[in-house]
């Protein structure tokens, strides 16, 4: 099936503007992109401030014409079409409603500059309305409503022109943190009940993996992994993507053996563990490596207390020192040293009288399965 928005080999520089020394000087912004986004997809650009991924956004609205490479919309290029009319519309960060309108004046707002005729495009904007939950605000004013409903019109007055795919600019980032989840759950099933393509940027990891079928992770021009929330956060490339998405640990050792889907890594005190290589094992040879591991999959006890330990997979036990401990309610954090690292253990409190007695600067064994840490590609 023909991909609704597809970028192949992508780049766009910017030149320094000013008096400088750097004045003239080529800022690459966005470095060779290849994407494919199929049709109906909620797709998400994540990644920190000057990732590129706005950038990105705004050449396949046309807002941004692209320094090489080609951008297509349901199979057509869109090169030298203008933003006016291409198939998409744009959602941004400041809703940018007209004050002296009404809401459902701001939502017909552009079928009538299309030149749609007046009783169509109402009916059309207050089915738009009725999308969004707000056909009781279609006489209101922006300035007499919430940040939420504001937001909501802005998604109205894009969804009205029924567009191939919706580009979202950090649609959620001026609200407040509650409003902002409330705003998720609706974004989400919005788009599933009208089936139109959502390009969602942002740089909240939790709002790209509550809401989207796929990520895509930005990194100084560069998309460095695309796949489900689950790929990304189980399954890293890289350091930066492990790091970035969620809390982990990282090891440093050397690849010794590589067998089959794993790899045995030696530390510096000689102990060795077993790890996932990644699915491109021959990105990695023996040698020094980093392995991401994430602390709420590792366990923790006592020693003497092996017995406890589960017997389901095979584990790979480690010892440690123990000298930071910290009840934060949902679970205990404990801080771990093994062999000049420092990881963190997550454990969870189901019942938290039946935890283990520990004493900061106690030995400690901490076991994980292999599964659990992943080898990364550098």
């Amino acid at each position: 099936m023909t991909p609704d928005v597809e970028l192949r080999q992508v780049v766009k520089e910017f030149s320094a503007a000013g008096k400088s020394k750097r004045a003239g000087y080529q800022v690459r912004a966005v470095d060779n992109v290849n994407l494919q986004i199929a049709q109906g997809e909620f797709f998400a650009m994540l990644g920190p401030s000057g990732c590129g991924k706005t950038t990105t956004l705004r050449m396949i609205a046309g807002f941004e014409t692209p320094t090489s490479g080609e951008i297509y919309i349901r199979g057509k290029a869109v090169h030298d079409i203008p933003p006016f009319h291409r198939p998409v519309n744009t959602v941004f960060q400041d809703y940018a409603l007209f004050p002296h309108m009404t809401v459902i004046q701001n939502v017909m707002f552009g079928l009538r500059m299309e030149g749609v005729p007046r009783q169509e495009a109402q009916r059309r904007a207050e089915e738009a309305l009725d999308m969004v939950k707000l056909s009781h605000a279609a006489a209101r004013r922006p300035n007499q409503l919430s940040g939420g409903q504001q937001q909501r019109v802005a998604l109205a007055r894009a969804l009205v022109k029924r567009p191939s795919v919706l580009l979202l600019d950090e649609p959620l980032g001026a609200l407040d943190l509650k409003l902002r989840k409330e705003m998720q759950a609706e974004l989400k099933t919005m788009q599933q009940r009208v089936g139109i393509t959502f390009i969602f940027v942002t740089h909240d990891q939790e709002e790209a993996m509550s809401m989207a079928n796929r990520i895509a992770v930005m990194h100084e021009g560069h998309v460095l992994q695309v796949g489900t929330a689950r790929d990304i956060y189980e399954r890293p490339v890289n350091r930066f993507v492990a790091d970035f998405i969620g809390e982990t640990n990282f090891f440093v050792g050397n690849l010794v053996e590589k067998r089959d889907k794993v790899g045995v890594v030696k530390l510096a005190d000689g102990a060795t563990f077993e790890a996932s290589l990644p699915l491109d094992a021959s990105s990695v040879s023996e040698g020094k490596v980093t392995v991401a591991l994430r602390p709420e999959r590792i366990g923790i006890f006592p020693p003497g207390e092996e017995d406890d330990m589960p017997r389901e997979v095979p584990l790979n036990v480690l010892e440690g020192v123990l000298y930071e401990m910290d009840y934060i309610g949902t679970d205990t954090r404990y801080t771990v040293e093994i062999a000049g690292t420092t990881l963190v253990v997550r454990e969870q409190n189901v019942d938290y009288e039946d935890n283990y007695d520990f004493r900061l600067g106690q030995t400690v064994k901490i076991f994980f399965p292999a599964v659990s840490a992943t080898i990364l590609q550098e």
